[in-house]
Parts: structure tokens; sequence; C-alpha cells
């Protein structure tokens, strides 16, 4: 399954539609007023899914990541120089990066990708592409990607 994922060009807080191949739109993101970043997802219908939500006071950046109101992990910014790193803690899946952090490639436990990520570049706005070996995985690997794009966005501010 691929994924496209598009920050909207106006809007005040951070918006994003994602895509199907076929151009339709999977998921709706909307970013709230808050202190910190709090992204919530709704599916095609405006049915809420999600949300990914910025812990503030944290040494370095965490976001906390929810199906409806249930807690299902986090991803938190690692101490490093030239290679950013994340640590999930979510299905035991980690994520790879490269050093310019336009690609991304999402594990599982035993190594195996779950979804790969890439960021296209020559847009007016942040744009990715996720593809997600199963359709399953493409709620969580979302949240990621929202998480590491919220993340990067909060440096350049």
């Amino acid at each position: 399954m691929r994924l496209l994922f598009r920050q909207r060009l106006f809007s005040w807080f951070y918006s994003y539609d994602v895509y199907n191949e076929a151009g339709q739109t999977v998921y709706t993101v909307k970013g709230e007023l808050a202190w910190g970043h709090c992204l919530r997802i709704y599916d095609a219908s405006g049915r809420e899914l999600g949300t990914v939500k910025e812990r503030v006071l944290t040494l370095l950046p965490k976001f906390e990541m929810y199906l409806g109101d249930r807690y299902i992990g986090c991803i938190s910014k690692e101490f490093s120089f030239l290679k950013p790193r994340f640590q999930i803690d979510c299905n035991g899946w980690r994520i790879d990066g490269d050093w310019l952090e336009w690609d991304y490639t999402i594990f599982d436990g035993n190594g195996r990708p779950i979804a790969a990520v890439s960021k296209e570049i020559l847009n007016w706005t942040d744009t990715y592409v996720i593809d997600v070996e199963n359709p399953g995985n493409a709620l969580c690997a979302l949240m990621l990607v929202l998480a590491i794009d919220a993340e990067k966005c909060s440096r350049s501010d």
C-alpha cells in the first residue's frame, strides 16, 4: 500500500492530507492549538482514529501515540551527532533513517521491513511517500512519520 502524505499549504496549524495511489483521501490530519504538537488523525468519513501528542518538558522530543483513547506507544528522539536516531516503544518496531532525514525504514522486531518512508523534494510543503507492506500497519506508520516531521519542524521554527 502506498500513501502520499502532504502538508496543507495554507494552514495555521500543521494539517495534512494523506492519499492512496488512486488519489483518494485515506486520512486527514488536523493540528490543534496546544503546548507542543497535537495532531489528530481522521479517516475519509471524518471519524477520529488516533492522535500524536508531543510530551512537553522532556530533555529530547517525545511523542505519544493513541488509537482512539488507547495509548499504543511513543517515539523519542535520541541524542546523536550526525545521523538522527529515534527510539520507538510501539509494537517492537525500530526505525533507521539517513543523515539528511529524508528517507526512513521502519522494521518489526525481527528486522523485517514494515514501511519505507521517503521525502519528496521540490514541493511547496512537506510531502512524503509511505510504502507500507501490510495495510493494517498504515496508521501506526503514519503516526511515526507525523512525529518525526513535527520534531523536524520544531527544530526549524
